[in-house]
């Protein structure tokens, strides 16, 4: 058995502009990181000359069927027809937190599963590489609208500035701050459940319609990743990050009537009101997890005033998905000619 472990991640700002209609013509980047809540795939060799089906998957449910053309989880179908896997394999996800809560579990699940089938052909890939073949499967073959940012830090992991120049060509630069500085950051960092969870493909595609009526407001959310940069890795007072979140915030309300409702606004406005100084939803919008910026010592009225939804702790600079456990040895039954092109 193999088993792959892939993080979950945290934008805080740049959301939006991480999207090829968007950035292949103006240029686009995020700030953000991978957290220590994380996707897991384990993968094992399955005797289908023994059993009336040829694959196994597991998720929320189990499928136990004799080709890849009867898999309904589009995603497992499409990743293992992509690696030339036709039968016998069983492969079970499980994760930390659920999906459609504004983590980038959709792209921590592409990326996790291709690294596990990649793993188990015994096939290097690069990080980068890991990415961009989980984009390729999400918006070419799947024809979801996402963005790309959240395949890429669940390949690459890390605390980083992602600038996205064109497909296929992004540049990962690490946010490198002393231990005192991350543990001051992350000390004001908080994140509740809304208690909703959403599609995040439906809210991303009325963002993209609506890219063309809103370039001056992802304009200024771009250049807000750079001045986040310079406070954290300067010697601004960290509350100016906190502050900048709260206007990036209000313009990334107003790309689309879908990325709020009364309740998240609401919950914000608490925030406010408890001492926090700034936030966001994360993720496209309409529910999911909110984070707030928060001094410490505000954090246990914030927690009070917010006691209905559910705080969940986290770290920053998770390591990009990585195989956890191997003793798998059969590999080679799978893999020669893959390999070959891999390599």
């Amino acid at each position: 058995m193999l088993i792959t472990q892939t993080p979950l991640r945290i934008s805080f700002l740049g959301g939006g502009t991480d999207y090829p209609e968007y950035f292949e013509k103006y240029g686009g980047a995020v700030l953000g990181s991978a957290i220590d809540k994380a996707a897991f795939f384990s993968i094992s060799r399955f005797y289908s000359e023994m059993f009336d089906y040829s694959l196994r998957i597991a998720y929320r449910k189990v499928e136990c069927v004799s080709s890849i053309d009867e898999i309904e989880h589009a995603p497992f179908r499409e990743c293992l027809r992509w690696c030339g896997i036709e039968k016998d394999i069983e492969i079970n996800h499980s994760a930390e937190l659920p999906a459609g809560t504004g983590l980038g579990s959709s792209g921590s699940f592409t990326v996790g599963l291709l690294k596990a089938i990649h793993a188990f052909q015994q096939q290097n890939i690069s990080k980068l590489d890991l990415a961009y073949q989980a984009i390729d499967i999400e918006r070419k073959v799947l024809n979801e609208s996402v963005g790309v940012q959240d395949q890429t830090f669940a390949a690459v992991g890390g605390f980083n500035l992602i600038q996205f120049k064109k497909m296929g060509d992004f540049k990962v630069n690490p946010v490198s701050l002393s231990e005192s500085r991350l543990e001051e950051f992350e000390n004001h960092l908080m994140i509740f459940f809304t208690g909703t969870k959403r599609k995040a493909e439906e809210l991303a595609k009325k963002q993209v319609e609506n890219i063309s009526l809103n370039i001056s407001s992802l304009s200024q959310m771009r250049l807000m990743v750079d001045q986040a940069y310079n406070i954290l890795c300067g010697n601004q007072q960290i509350s100016a990050f906190g502050k900048l979140l709260d206007a990036s915030w209000k313009l990334k309300r107003s790309l689309s009537d879908s990325i709020s409702n009364p309740n998240i606004d609401a919950m914000y406005q608490a925030g406010i009101e408890s001492g926090a100084l700034g936030g966001k939803l994360l993720g496209a919008g309409g529910g999911g997890f909110i984070l707030f910026f928060v001094p410490p010592e505000k954090k246990l009225a914030l927690e009070k005033r917010l006691s209905n939804y559910q705080p969940v702790p986290f770290r920053l600079n998770a390591p990009g998905s990585h195989v956890i456990h191997n003793n798998s040895d059969h590999t080679q039954t799978y893999s020669n000619k893959a390999f070959k092109e891999v390599a």
